[in-house]
């Protein structure tokens, strides 16, 4: 049995994992921690994370950036396995994050959609073979209470495909403030916001006379919430480092 404990409890992701777990025969959520406390729990949730004094195997981090700090402080503190999901994570906090491996493990993915994660694989090896022979744009849609924009994800497909491409392309997220020819140089970045989107995202390679189109659509923050407890099992018991959708995915294989 996974113990969990769950930062973000009450958010529309904590809810969504919660109602999941309750499912579940080989994982459960003992607490959780949450800014707000107006929902009902089955586990207690504290709005002090330092005040928490559940034993737990992982913390699975679904918040806001701006508990990053407190929720990083008590997993190094417990020496816990820490899971983040959150998006929207400065460089600054990425940058600490990732330093936090030599302590505890880390697990760290833009998107817990194990489908998606199969589609940035996808659109690097496409990227490998079409070279800048192709234009490449991505178009990413969610809900219009998303902070963020692009999304996390949007930008890990870019980066990926940046991985692979001879020349480091520019991003370019906004067109309407410059008049001129796309560069071939370029990776264009698009963000929708509108009703209850859960979560799409397309990367169009076109090029002369032909355009191929790779996409994933998310139906419901079920299959976020399926990969999140996908990764608390996976992280349970692991030595200190930095872990990723890859490794989780090598191993399920």
């Amino acid at each position: 049995m996974t113990n969990i404990i769950l930062s973000g409890a009450n958010g529309r992701m904590g809810r969504a994992i919660s109602e999941k777990v309750q499912k579940s025969d080989t994982c459960r959520i003992v607490a959780g921690y949450d800014i707000n406390d107006f929902c009902k729990n089955s586990y207690p949730v504290f709005t002090d994370i330092e005040k928490c004094d559940v034993e737990a195997d992982v913390i699975v981090d679904f918040s806001h950036p701006s508990a990053f700090s407190a929720v990083l402080g008590f997993a190094k503190k417990r020496k816990l396995p820490l899971i983040v999901a959150t998006t929207g994570l400065t460089k600054e906090q990425k940058d600490e994050l990732f330093c936090a491996k030599s302590e505890i493990p880390v697990f760290y993915s833009a998107n817990m959609s194990l489908g998606v994660n199969l589609l940035i694989n996808l659109c690097k090896n496409a990227a490998s073979v079409l070279g800048d022979k192709f234009d490449i744009e991505i178009v990413e849609k969610h809900h219009n209470k998303k902070l963020d924009a692009p999304s996390g994800t949007a930008l890990s497909i870019a980066d990926a495909i940046s991985e692979v491409l001879e020349n480091t392309p520019e991003y370019v997220y906004d067109r309407h403030s410059v008049r001129r020819e796309r560069l071939k140089n370029e990776i264009g970045i698009h963000a929708v916001r509108g009703g209850n989107i859960v979560g799409e995202h397309e990367v169009i390679f076109a090029g002369e006379d032909e355009v191929i189109t790779l996409s994933h659509s998310a139906a419901s923050r079920e299959v976020f919430a399926a990969g999140a407890i996908a990764a608390a099992e996976f992280m349970k018991g692991k030595p200190a480092g930095l872990y990723s959708m890859n490794e989780l995915i090598g191993e399920m294989l």
